[in-house]
């Protein structure tokens, strides 16, 4: 699947702007930046990666938007310390990764409910569920990330505030916000399943990728 000019452009952007940056970390020995940066770059290229070695191919506006996504979080956010410039940077980001996971997760249980040589068939509430869940745990499990980089690192990734230095008020603010960004997609994803209409950002995104990896979709007859 070829990739729009205007995508290429903006995808390889972010990933100039993130080698100049761990250049710029590395001059200045701040070694954990640099070592993020680069982690950073290189999941820039996982759906480069998918593609060639397992022929799964992401639509073009998920694959920016995913790299959009980590590039604000980790490098905007963490490196460049936009979390502490702006106080709605930590809210407007959980609730994209709700979003962001919650639609991986309806991908991976839809195209387990869609394939032939798998005998699962699922009703599509609980196809919403799962996707709902999978956004909500993998956002719990990146708070147990942040705990630990911030209790074994010293780092300030729960955003510890005057009042509440254990960082729990963050913390649950962070998986209430992913909570919703995760329902909004189960919603959409149950609509889609029950309508096969294509009304939605989503609706577009599921029915791109379904046509993009027609291998995954041998319908059952």
């Amino acid at each position: 699947m070829e990739k729009p000019v205007i995508h290429r452009r903006l995808t390889n952007v972010f990933q100039l702007i993130l080698i100049i940056g761990a250049v710029a970390a590395v001059w200045e020995q701040q070694w954990l930046a640099a070592v993020v940066t680069v982690g950073i770059i290189v999941i820039t290229f996982f759906p480069v990666l998918l593609a060639r070695r397992y022929d799964v191919h992401v639509p073009p506006d998920f694959e920016l938007l995913a790299i959009g996504f980590v590039f604000a979080t980790l490098f905007l956010g963490e490196v460049r310390g936009y979390y502490t410039r702006f106080w709605w940077w930590d809210i407007a980001l959980h609730a994209g990764s709700g979003f962001l996971l919650g639609i991986i997760g309806f991908l991976l249980v839809y195209v387990l409910n869609e394939t032939e040589d798998i005998g699962v068939h699922m009703k599509p509430a609980f196809v919403a569920f799962f996707a709902f869940l999978f956004a909500l745990g993998m956002g719990a499990l990146w708070e147990i990330v942040e705990f630990g980089m911030d209790t074994f690192f010293g780092m300030n990734m729960q955003k510890a505030m005057l009042g509440d230095p254990s960082g729990l008020t963050d913390t649950m603010c962070d998986l209430l916000v992913d909570a919703l960004g995760a329902l909004v997609i189960g919603v959409l994803g149950y609509g889609y399943i029950k309508t096969k209409a294509t009304e939605s950002f989503l609706e577009r995104w599921i029915d791109a990728f379904i046509k993009s990896n027609p291998q995954l979709f041998r319908r059952r007859r």
